[in-house]
């Protein structure tokens, strides 16, 4: 496996910045203990080693063990992604600008530019009113916030199941409905290099290598016979030239595509039947063998070159999940899952495995992205975030946000023109043989 797989299983890291021993944290107070303590190295803290729940990724859950580890020896938190580049020196002189003993919750601003779904709409009378953090520059809490937090986690129940979007749900639960601290924007933390800047970042798409074969991917697009003549002419306009080998999967066979009918009848909702089908032709003779099996909607638009460039960085011999992660119940030892619209990628030994143990579908209309979670952490795959999958349509993202990135997929035609948005956003100048 290799290292840059092995982190991405969790995408988010602690930094607790320590002197002496292994959890004793900076107090960070005055200038001259500063550059005495630069002399030593920070102890980070991997969220997926702080304990066996795969769900310390969503980070409210670790609070509590947090306080209780660290309450007499930190006094800041700082979260970063594994590609956020920090100057320590830099980082300490902006901590000591605030007390930590009071509550402050510190990064750099996002906000969104109208009501989004994956923020449920809030602040719809005017969405730029929020602000989140940017994780890629980093953001800290004094340990006084995370005290508090830490006591609210552990009598208050969370007022939704899902987790979806963490950074404006972190945000939103310290705000409380204007009883705690708002994000205070901080400049010096940073995604683009400037001589202040105590944070920078370089990519979410890593150079791993060449990128993997055409022929290593399997793709399968999900649709019906009421949508053959409205989204699949898109897929077929933008990336499916990009594929060696695609089948498209409906409830009727029709040759002029061509689709496949799986025996399974179209629901109007979930697809699990459909999902777990497609995962035994996978395996099957049927079709091509190939490494990885990627799943989307016929609403999905995605840059393959760039998936396949991504998929370097990962084994495939080890069973993967990849995608966009959302979480279900992770307060109440819930499951993370790959979320279906922004495609589903899984190699064929976590195939093979899931489809193996009998794990299966409750329900045709089951909710397929979030049952295949369940069965997968029942057979112990860990779901693999990369935040280049997007679940919904670029509008739904903060610009700031997107500027960093070089996107893997959309997700949704409403009320946008998805080949414009392929052609800005996932459609790369390069030849294609270059990615």
């Amino acid at each position: 496996m290799s290292t840059w797989f092995f982190n991405h299983i969790l995408a988010l890291s602690i930094l607790l910045w320590s002197r002496g021993t292994l959890i004793v944290a900076l107090h960070a107070q005055r200038r001259s203990h500063m550059f005495l303590f630069i002399q030593e190295a920070p102890v980070v803290l991997l969220l997926h080693e702080l304990s066996e729940y795969e769900g310390d990724w969503s980070i409210l859950p670790t609070l509590p063990r947090l306080s209780a580890s660290f309450s007499q020896s930190a006094s800041w938190f700082f979260f970063l992604e594994e590609e956020t580049r920090v100057t320590l020196v830099t980082l300490l002189q902006v901590l000591n600008r605030y007390n930590s003993q009071e509550e402050w919750f510190l990064g750099k601003r996002l906000h969104d530019n109208e009501a989004s779904i994956i923020h449920h709409y809030a602040f719809s009378e005017d969405p730029s009113s929020f602000g989140y953090p940017d994780p890629a520059a980093g953001w800290a809490i004094s340990m006084s916030l995370l005290q508090r937090l830490a006591e609210r986690i552990q009598y208050e129940r969370m007022k939704s199941d899902f987790t979806i979007d963490l950074k404006h749900e972190i945000a939103f639960y310290i705000w409380e409905g204007g009883n705690g601290p708002k994000l205070t924007a901080v400049p010096e933390f940073c995604t683009q290099q400037r001589d202040y800047c105590a944070t920078t970042f370089t990519t979410y798409l890593p150079n791993c290598g060449d990128a993997v074969n055409k022929e290593d991917i399997f793709v399968a697009v999900k649709t019906c016979q009421k949508f053959h003549s409205e989204r699949v002419p898109v897929v077929k306009a933008t990336w499916d030239k990009d594929a060696a080998f695609l089948e498209y999967y409906s409830d009727v066979t029709d040759p002029s595509i061509p689709t496949i009918h799986l025996g399974v009848p179209n629901t109007e909702r979930g697809h699990c039947g459909k999902t777990f089908a497609i995962l035994r032709r996978f395996l099957s003779d049927s079709v091509p063998k190939a490494d990885w099996l990627l799943i989307v909607d016929d609403d999905t638009l995605i840059s393959l070159p760039r998936l396949r460039k991504l998929l370097r960085c990962y084994d495939p011999r080890e069973a993967v999940s990849l995608g966009e992660r959302y979480g279900y119940g992770l307060m109440q030892s819930g499951y993370s899952y790959t979320t279906g619209g922004g495609g589903m990628v899984l190699s064929r030994v976590a195939v093979s495995r899931l489809v193996s143990s009998g794990c299966s579908c409750y329900s045709d209309d089951a909710p397929d992205d979030m049952v295949l979670g369940m069965c997968l952490s029942s057979v112990g795959v860990p779901i693999t975030h990369s935040p280049l999958f997007h679940q919904a349509r670029p509008d739904d993202y903060s610009e700031d946000l997107l500027s960093m990135q070089q996107p893997i997929s959309f997700h949704k035609h409403w009320n946008t023109d998805p080949v414009a948005v392929y052609t800005h956003w996932l459609q790369d100048t390069q030849p294609r043989d270059e990615l």
